[in-house]
């Protein structure tokens, strides 16, 4: 474990300090990430994709809302009883439960009386982080490469071009939740003497009763406020929402405590949840996400975390990690 807290230290929380890019006109973050080679952007694959049909709204409007699933080495227990609990078609007919202000909507079975398929998993708690050391030190060195990445294009471009904003190389960014933080294959992750996947907006987690229940996956909710980075390593994160956040974040807050609704007819009923996969080929969603490891995700991190589009006046000199969401995008079918 030394060396793990050596690795660490090493690849310490993503610190970005102000940059120069005199150009004319300055590219926005968002400008950055559309001009990416394609090269640079990931497919993801259908069968990493939740998709969650909800019924229509009150125009006849489809809702549609797709989750990207957490790549292994992370929460694969929960997503693993996901893709069973997809696979038997449970969660059609069941609904969303509860909307909190700033915080989460939650769905599942409201009656928690609906019979759980067979062989689903019970998953230990040590399983919300990561802690083999052969895992840990692989997604530790490319969360270090990309910051040496992000790093050095600002030196580059402060070479270039004489700064329009002096401000310290280096400003130190506490993160109270970690030890260290970074971008690695796609996912903000954080750590100490383990790693584990964050809770920003949009990111989809385990809903449980009082610990050492974790949860099966069958209740599920999404973060759909400031990010409640102190749910981290206390409830699973299974993914994120990547479309559809809206049908979501849009719904009426719910009365009771903890923004539960009283009654049935304030819930949202779910048509059916299903992998994409499972989907006839016409009806797959495709998205692919912009690679953490890639030059492109380098200049838009800095970009995020140094606004110098007209708009702004004062680079920050850094950001919080999920100031920097990774850029996903809807991909034509063929």
């Amino acid at each position: 474990m030394k060396h793990l807290l050596l690795a660490a230290t090493a690849a310490a929380s993503l610190i970005l300090p102000v940059s120069a890019l005199e150009s004319s006109p300055i590219p926005s973050p968002g400008e950055i990430a559309e001009a990416a080679p394609v090269s640079d952007w990931i497919a993801i694959a259908p069968s990493d994709l939740l998709v969650i049909e909800l019924v229509p709204d009150a125009g006849g409007k489809p809702r549609r809302i797709v989750i990207q699933l957490m790549p292994a080495p992370f929460s694969q227990g929960w997503i693993g009883n996901m893709r069973k609990l997809a696979s038997a078609h449970w969660w059609d007919g069941t609904s969303i439960n509860r909307v909190q202000d700033n915080y989460v909507v939650q769905w599942g079975d409201a009656t928690e009386k609906k019979a759980l398929p067979q062989g689903l998993a019970a998953v230990p708690e040590p399983e919300y982080q990561v802690r083999d050391n052969a895992r840990l030190m692989s997604i530790i060195e490319t969360m270090h490469d990309n910051k040496v990445r992000i790093e050095e294009l600002i030196r580059q471009q402060r070479r270039s071009a004489p700064p329009k904003i002096y401000a310290p190389d280096m400003r130190v960014k506490v993160d109270p939740y970690a030890d260290f933080q970074g971008f690695a294959h796609g996912w903000p992750i954080a750590g100490s003497t383990g790693l584990w996947p964050i809770h920003c907006y949009g990111a989809v987690g385990v809903g449980r009763n009082m610990s050492p229940d974790t949860g099966s996956g069958a209740e599920l909710y999404a973060v759909i406020g400031h990010a409640p980075r102190h749910l981290d390593r206390n409830i699973a994160v299974v993914g994120r929402v990547i479309s559809g956040i809206e049908h979501l974040s849009s719904l009426p807050r719910g009365t009771e405590a903890l923004g539960f609704y009283g009654t049935e007819a304030e819930r949202t009923p779910i048509v059916s949840i299903r992998i994409a996969s499972e989907l006839p080929a016409a009806e797959q969603p495709r998205f692919e996400f912009l690679s953490t490891e890639s030059d492109s995700f380098a200049r838009y991190a800095d970009a995020r975390a140094n606004r110098r589009d007209p708009f702004f006046i004062q680079p920050a000199g850094g950001a919080d990690i999920c100031n920097i969401p990774v850029p996903v995008r809807p991909v034509a079918a063929k």
